[in-house]
């Protein structure tokens, strides 16, 4: 794997390093020793899939305040997402700033959102999946989330949401210490 680091310390785009041959490829997308070595968090407690049916799905901004905070490595399976974390440390240097890239099944990109980072995503193609490894449980009492339009972030999404939660719709703007 090969590992680059953002501008948002500690978040990191991973792509696979294939090895390829005649039937195709093979790539580690996860092994504890790499991620340890770059300094991130390398538990996994729990995986998630999102599928979702329809382009223009939006998803976020979601995080867990401590003491669940997460860690996620997110991938695109299927379709295509574009893909947003947001700092929400305090004491960090790009504390409000955000990043956002493409993931696809195309480009197998991963992002590693450390803890203490919000993330969303919308859907840029129908019959999109998203995978999700975890180092956290969900913990429902620790969910939290930021509208994600907030002018305090200036996200510039690709295009409007057509399918959003009315929880996601109805998160609150950001607020230091929510």
């Amino acid at each position: 794997m090969n590992f680059r680091e953002t501008h948002l310390k500690g978040a990191f785009v991973v792509e696979l390093e294939k090895r390829r041959d005649t039937r195709g490829f093979f790539a580690r997308s996860y092994c504890q020793r790499e991620f340890t070595k770059h300094g991130l968090n390398p538990s996994v407690v729990q995986c998630n899939v999102s599928y979702n049916s329809a382009r223009g799905t939006l998803r976020g901004m979601h995080f867990q305040k401590a003491p669940q905070q997460e860690a996620k490595l997110v991938r695109c399976t299927s379709g295509a997402i574009y893909d947003v974390i947001i700092d929400l440390r305090a004491n960090s240097k790009t504390y409000l700033q955000h990043l956002g890239l493409r993931l696809d099944a195309e480009n197998r990109l991963m992002l590693f959102v450390p803890e203490g980072f919000a993330h969303g995503f919308i859907t840029l193609e129908g019959d999109t999946e998203v995978f999700y490894q975890m180092s956290e449980f969900y913990a429902p009492e620790y969910a939290r989330g930021i509208r994600w339009n907030d002018p305090v972030f200036r996200i510039d999404w690709p295009l409007e949401p057509t399918v959003i939660s009315e929880q996601d719709r109805s998160y609150p703007d950001y607020m230091p210490g929510i």
